[in-house]
């Protein structure tokens, strides 16, 4: 079964959820999930284990921090001989987009158009441990937002990516196309779809696509319509809107091609996506 994991559910209104993970070697997986609205980051404390992915298996080793983002589909295994242990931190994507924004951190935005989670790799592990010890400390004494920005500002000095996967030529993404991409986040830039990513780009197509090919290795019809869907399922989780009503806010012509495309992309309906969204809690 694949979990559809909703923030609200486990960080009882506080602006970010922290706990203490541990997997015994080779114990039951942890349960196959996605999340609605929200981000985590994995701080890997001691031992080793594995994190299973659509696309294959990673391994999990002491010092890594892993950035799980709201569409992949992961789940977590300890390996033999100590098993796994970690610190988990989630937040609500709007707020590390917003942070990330501000402080123009991955401003070419590969984190997200990457096809896998980010494994970042700790200049200190040491240090890295008591980041993630602190913010776990600092959310059982009831945080505010000032604690979870810390938390960012402390972590990413002291860790590097171990690859940006979605740089096929290793160029960096123009300052205009950073921009555009950024932009087309916006519900009223969705609609408008491709013409809309061209205006707010103001480049030729043919330019448009060979740069977002270089930047992000992906065209940009692919580009709006990932967005497009992760929005959508952002409000099939998080409002009652009707499938419809939902499907004409990203941007989609018709209610059975945005079901087409929701279902080629999640494995499951909208229907059904909601449906588990509303009855999902965090592990």
């Amino acid at each position: 079964m694949n979990q559809v994991l909703r923030f609200e559910w486990s960080a009882w209104g506080r602006p970010y959820h922290a706990a203490r993970i541990r997997f015994a070697p080779r114990a039951r997986d942890s349960e196959l999930h996605t999340h609605a609205d929200f981000h985590e980051l994995m701080g890997v404390l001691t031992g080793s284990g594995e994190h299973l992915l659509e696309t294959g298996t990673s391994p999990l080793v002491a010092g890594d921090v892993v950035l799980v983002r709201p569409r992949d589909r992961h789940a977590i295994r300890g390996s033999a001989p100590d098993g796994l242990e970690f610190i988990n931190i989630a937040f609500p994507s709007s707020a590390w987009q917003g942070f990330l924004t501000l402080t123009r951190t991955n401003p070419t935005g590969s984190w997200d158009a990457a096809k896998r989670p980010i494994v970042f790799r700790s200049r200190d592990a040491v240090a890295v441990a008591a980041t993630f010890e602190q913010a776990l400390q600092s959310f059982a004494d009831e945080p505010g937002h000032f604690e979870l920005m810390r938390f960012w500002i402390d972590l990413l000095p002291q860790i590097s990516p171990e690859e940006l996967p979605a740089r096929a030529s290793g160029s960096q993404a123009p300052d205009w196309l950073t921009r555009a991409c950024a932009a087309m986040r916006a519900e009223e830039n969705l609609r408008g779809g491709v013409p809309r990513l061209l205006e707010l780009a103001g480049v030729s197509p043919a330019h448009l696509s060979r740069t977002l090919r270089a930047a992000y290795g992906m065209t940009p019809t692919d580009f709006v319509t990932d967005l497009r869907l992760e929005q959508a399922a952002a409000l099939l989780a998080a409002t009652s809107g009707s499938i419809a009503t939902i499907a004409g806010r990203c941007g989609f012509a018709s209610q059975s091609y945005f079901t087409r495309r929701f279902t080629a992309a999640h494995g499951v309906s909208p229907r059904t996506f909601r449906h588990r969204a509303q009855r999902a809690f965090v592990p």
